[in-house]
């Protein structure tokens, strides 16, 4: 009964950040992420959630990312990646230095400042594309550049952390071949998906030797869709997704990258099963999804990590002056280094530049693992840097909502900001 208990009270909470979401016109997640700070410190949540709690709250941000990209346009997301490896690549780097010398600074340990480095690099991009969402920016080409940069961004973090935590911990540093084979397994798990976006979901493909096997060349996504007339089609695309999330599980990412890929795979045309029009089903499909997403099984996510944040005054007083440095130092070395490289290495307008700065701010999954890595597996993190890991990457959360929302009317021109008006 206890995680029932916890579950009322994490949905009561969701359903007053809503309220309060509206009437402020922010984005809920921010109350959602304070809220789970709030009822965690006076008590009312535990700090070591339980196994079910955990276990919902992976379900939600699974099924988030799977809403974002059942929405998104694959095509446009492919061709976006092109455009941003410079988003990516000086997006991550600059985090990582500035956490890597600022930990440096700090408490002159090498370890200790890998790992900071490493929890500060990828982005919560699951934070951005919902805060986006809230604003109805998430299908904008900005909103795509951030995507895939994330993506690209939270590859790169996942080989940097099988690399570099042996090296933190003291143990043996990988090999060349071993660092060769985490490569190669990213690159085949986008092989994969991009294997059966092509060749397995569609029934009438005609690409290669898959159209001369009898079953695959005849049979395809819309007819499984069509099974019982269509009632079990949000079920079978769950269970597309999940099926994908344990595929990029199973390849060293986080599962939300799996769903995410998933929802970018099933196209509209697949919900054609009969006279009605596939835009009706597609539509009718993408609002139960959304529903249970963005309403109530992916709230508990953002509600369970605002429970991260334990304050205890005596370690809050002592880090306040180290959280703030590495907060100001993050937020302005990723805003101009993921800014600059979307003017200049992507070609966005300086509107555009700004807004994917800001909506790589925040820190979330990766983070958290690496901080668990660091701090309770292998003790390599002090308490006083783990309380600033926490602190740092909780406000920088809480600035990812903010700052979509202040500058979506320079965004979207409503506002003009001086030499951003310049294409």
């Amino acid at each position: 009964m206890e995680d029932l208990l916890h579950l009322s009270l994490i949905w009561g909470g969701v359903l007053i950040a809503s309220f309060l979401a509206e009437r402020t016109k922010l984005t809920p997640v921010l109350y959602f992420l304070a809220f789970g700070a709030v009822m965690v410190n006076v008590g009312w949540l535990p700090e070591e959630s339980t196994p079910f709690i955990k276990g919902f709250s992976e379900i939600g941000i699974i099924l988030i990312m799977f809403a974002l990209g059942f929405e998104e346009n694959s095509g446009k997301f492919v061709r976006s990646i092109k455009r941003s490896w410079g988003i990516a690549l000086f997006g991550a780097l600059a985090p990582f230095l500035t956490a890597y010398y600022s930990a440096i600074a700090f408490w002159d340990n090498t370890s200790l400042a890998i790992m900071c480095g490493l929890a500060m690099t990828a982005t919560a991009v699951s934070l951005t594309m919902v805060s986006l969402r809230s604003e109805r920016l998430h299908t904008t080409p900005a909103a795509t550049g951030i995507m895939t940069s994330a993506v690209l961004d939270d590859i790169g973090s996942l080989v940097m952390v099988a690399i570099l935590v042996p090296v933190a911990t003291g143990g043996e540093a990988l090999t060349l071949v071993e660092i060769q084979a985490i490569v190669a397994k990213a690159v085949l798990f986008f092989a994969v998906v991009t294997a059966i976006g092509l060749w397995v979901l569609p029934h009438d493909t005609d690409t290669g030797l898959l159209r001369r096997i009898p079953f695959i060349r005849s049979y395809g996504i819309r007819h499984a869709l069509s099974f019982s007339r269509g009632e079990k089609m949000t079920l079978i695309i769950l269970l597309v997704a999940l099926v994908i999330s344990l595929i990029a599980f199973y390849f060293g990412f986080h599962p939300a990258v799996g769903a995410y890929m998933a929802g970018l795979i099933l196209k509209d045309e697949y919900f054609r099963i009969d006279s009605l029009d596939e835009a009706d089903r597609y539509e009718d499909t993408k609002k139960i999804i959304d529903d249970v997403a963005f309403s109530w099984i992916g709230p508990v996510f953002f509600v369970e990590l605002g429970t991260k944040l334990v304050f205890d005054a005596e370690i809050f007083f002592s880090v306040i002056e180290e959280t703030a440095i590495l907060t100001s130092g993050l937020l302005i070395a990723q805003v101009l280094s993921a800014g600059l490289a979307a003017r200049y290495t992507a070609g966005f307008n300086w509107s555009e530049s700004v807004m994917i700065g800001f909506g790589m701010l925040g820190r979330a999954e990766l983070a958290f693992v690496v901080m668990d890595i660091g701090y309770v597996q292998n003790a390599i993190l002090t308490t006083e840097a783990f309380y600033t890991l926490m602190f740092t990457a909780f406000f920088l959360n809480i600035a990812v909502p903010i700052s979509i929302r202040l500058w979506k009317p320079y965004f979207t021109g409503e506002k003009q900001f001086g030499f951003l008006t310049g294409s």
